[in-house]
């Protein structure tokens, strides 16, 4: 019995230690800025992966997109026809991604053209 009960013990001791990360963290500061706007302002979230979570409200897709990328956040653009309408705005990220230094800064010509080269990353 006194086995039997060192055994428990035990077990319950190991259940209680805190584990490890998966991996490397991933945790970023994602930002949107309307320079010169008055009434666009600007946005930040937090981003976190492995497991997706953060203030992002898309971060499950946001972190899928950042994982198959390799961690870039600017791609081609997805095809979408944006208006020709001059608002810049300009995307910004800084934290980790899986373990590395992370920043990106862009400015596009408007919130379409961003979102169409970054993805949901930066829809928030």
């Amino acid at each position: 019995m006194p086995n039997f009960l060192s055994a428990v013990v035990v077990g319950a001791v190991v259940a209680l230690m805190p584990t490890a990360p998966s991996g490397p963290e991933t945790s970023l500061r994602l930002s949107v800025t309307h320079p010169g706007s008055s009434t666009s302002g600007s946005r930040t979230v937090t981003l976190r992966c492995d497991p997706a979570g953060g203030e992002h409200p898309e971060a499950a897709r946001a972190c899928l997109e950042l994982n198959g990328s390799g961690g870039r956040f600017e791609h081609r653009p997805d095809g979408r026809m944006c208006t020709a309408v001059h608002a810049p705005v300009v995307a910004r990220a800084e934290g980790r991604w899986k373990g590395r230094p992370a920043r990106f800064k862009a400015e596009y010509g408007n919130d379409c053209v961003m979102l169409s080269r970054t993805g949901t990353v930066f829809a928030f």
